[in-house]
C-alpha cells in the first residue's frame, strides 16, 4: 500500500501504535464530504478515497485506515458553521453551565477552543465575562471575529500551543468540540493541550460516541474527517500517555449521540461517579472486548438494501423525493447507498448555508434553498439528519410541508 500526494495509509493504531488492526466495515471509495462543486459546473475528475473502519486489538480504538490531508478535508473554504444548528447552540450553552459548576473559572482565566468554527462555543464563555481565544483553520473564523471573539486562523499542535502560551499565558480551560477525532496527529494535539494548560487546567472534549454509533447503526457518521471513533476506554488510554486523567464524563445528544469528557492532571479534581458508570456501560455493551462490532457490518448492509428497496418502490410510482439537510453524514449515506439525481431531485438547506448551490459530493444532486420544499411540495422528504427526525419533521410540518417523510436509519421507514 502506498501513499498519494493527498493521503497516506494508517497502518498502526493512532493511540498505542499496535499493528493489530482488525477490519470492521468497508464503505467503498468516497469523496471528501465537503468536496462540493458549484451547481452548473461540468463534471470533472473528483478524488475519492477508501473508507474502512478498523479496531485496534490492543487498546480497542476504532479508526479509519487512511488519513487524507487536512488541507483537502478542511480547506479555508470549509463550509460548515456550527451556529446554524439549534441543538449545538443549546449544547454549548449547557457545556458552559456544567463547566462553570465543576471548575472555578475567574474573569482573568483564559478559555481556548480548538477548532472554534464560528465561535458558537466560546460566545457562552465570552458573555460570561471570561477571556476567550479560538484556533480555527477555515473561514468560519471570520464569523467568530465578527462576534468579537479573537480567533487565529491556523491548525493546532504542540509548536503553536507553546508559542501561544508564551504570548497569552496558560489556559484554564481548553475545549475541542467535535474536532478531537478529526485532527491527524492526536499525540501532537494532546501534547499541545497539556503544554498550554495551567497546572489546574481542564481539557474538555466532545466526540461522537462509539457506543451510540454502533447501537443506532450510524455508519453515515463514518467519513474521512473522522479519523477516530472514541469510547471512554480509548480516550483514557490516550490521556494516560500524556499525564491526564478523566474525572467526569457525560453522554450528550449532539450528532446522534456524543460523549463529553473532562480531563486534567492527576489529583487536581475529584473523580466523579460518571467515569465508573460509563466504563461499566461499555463493558456491558461489548465495546471493551469488541464483541459489539461483530454483527455491525452485516446490519449496515441490510439497512442499505432496505433503504434502496424502499426508495425504489416509491420511484416506481413516479413520485418526487428530496433530501432535507446536507450535513457531512449525508454524503456518506448517499454515496454508500448509491442514490443520485435520478432518485433524489435535490437536497434542501437553510438560507445562508455555505452549501447552497453546490452538488452533494460524488453526485449531481444540487443543494438548494429549503423554501422550495414549501413551494414545490414534493411527495417525500428524506431526512438526512435522521437522528433528530421527530423534531425535524414537526418543524417542517409546522412551516407548511404537506408530504411524507423517509427516515433512512437505523431501519428505513416512512412517517407522517
Amino acid at each position: 500500500m502506498t501513499a498519494t500526494a493527498q493521503s497516506r495509509p494508517i497502518l498502526e493504531c493512532q493511540i498505542c501504535a499496535s499493528d493489530r488492526l482488525k477490519p470492521v466495515l468497508f464503505l467503498g471509495y468516497v469523496p471528501p464530504v465537503n468536496t462540493m462543486p458549484a451547481v452548473g459546473e461540468r463534471a470533472l475528475e473528483q478524488p475519492a478515497f477508501p473508507l474502512e473502519l478498523f479496531r485496534c486489538e490492543e487498546c480497542s480504538l476504532v479508526q479509519i485506515g487512511l488519513e487524507v490531508d487536512a488541507e483537502v478535508l478542511f480547506p479555508y473554504s470549509y463550509p460548515y458553521l456550527s451556529g446554524t444548528t439549534k441543538i449545538l447552540r443549546e449544547n454549548f450553552a449547557e457545556l458552559y453551565r456544567e463547566a462553570s459548576s465543576l471548575i472555578k473559572i475567574s474573569a482573568d482565566d483564559l478559555v481556548v477552543d480548538i477548532g472554534s468554527n464560528d465561535g458558537s462555543l466560546l460566545i457562552n464563555f465570552k458573555e460570561g465575562g471570561h477571556r476567550v481565544f479560538g484556533v480555527e483553520p477555515s473561514r468560519a473564523g471570520e464569523v467568530a471575529r465578527g462576534r468579537g471573539i479573537e480567533t487565529l486562523t491556523d491548525y493546532f499542535g504542540m509548536k503553536l500551543a507553546a508559542r501561544l502560551r508564551a504570548e497569552r499565558g496558560a489556559a484554564k480551560v481548553i475545549t475541542a468540540a467535535n474536532v478531537f477525532a478529526h485532527i491527524g496527529d492526536v499525540h501532537n494535539v494532546t501534547k499541545g493541550v497539556v503544554e498550554w494548560l495551567a497546572e489546574d487546567g481542564v481539557f474538555i472534549s466532545e466526540s461522537h460516541y462509539l457506543l451510540d454509533l454502533i447501537e443506532t447503526l450510524q455508519y453515515d457518521t463514518v467519513y474521512h474527517e473522522h479519523l477516530r471513533y472514541y469510547a471512554l476506554g480509548a480516550l483514557e488510554a490516550l490521556f494516560a500517555r500524556h499525564g491526564l486523567e478523566v474525572f467526569h464524563v457525560k453522554r450528550i445528544p449532539t450528532h446522534g449521540g456524543s460523549i463529553r469528557v473532562y480531563a486534567a492532571r492527576p489529583g487536581q479534581y475529584e473523580i466523579q461517579a460518571s467515569v465508573a458508570e460509563r466504563r461499566a456501560d461499555e463493558e456491558r455493551f461489548g465495546l471493551a472486548d469488541g464483541s459489539a462490532l461483530k454483527t455491525f457490518a452485516a446490519r449496515v448492509v441490510h439497512s442499505k438494501l432496505e433503504l434502496y428497496k424502499l426508495v425504489a418502490g416509491l420511484k416506481k410510482d413516479n413520485t418526487s423525493i428530496v433530501g432535507i439537510g446536507a450535513p457531512s453524514r449525508a454524503s456518506t449515506l448517499i454515496n454508500y447507498v448509491g442514490l443520485d439525481d435520478g432518485i433524489i431531485n435535490s437536497v434542501m438547506e437553510v438560507s445562508g448555508s455555505h452549501k447552497l448551490d453546490k452538488y452533494i459530493p460524488g453526485t449531481r444532486i444540487p443543494v438548494i434553498d429549503e423554501a422550495a420544499l414549501y413551494n414545490d411540495q414534493p411527495d417525500y422528504a428524506l431526512l438526512l439528519s435522521w437522528h433528530i427526525a421527530d423534531e425535524l419533521a414537526a418543524n417542517l410540518r409546522k412551516r407548511g410541508y404537506k408530504g411524507r417523510f423517509i427516515v433512512p436509519l437505523p431501519e428505513p421507514r416512512i412517517i407522517g
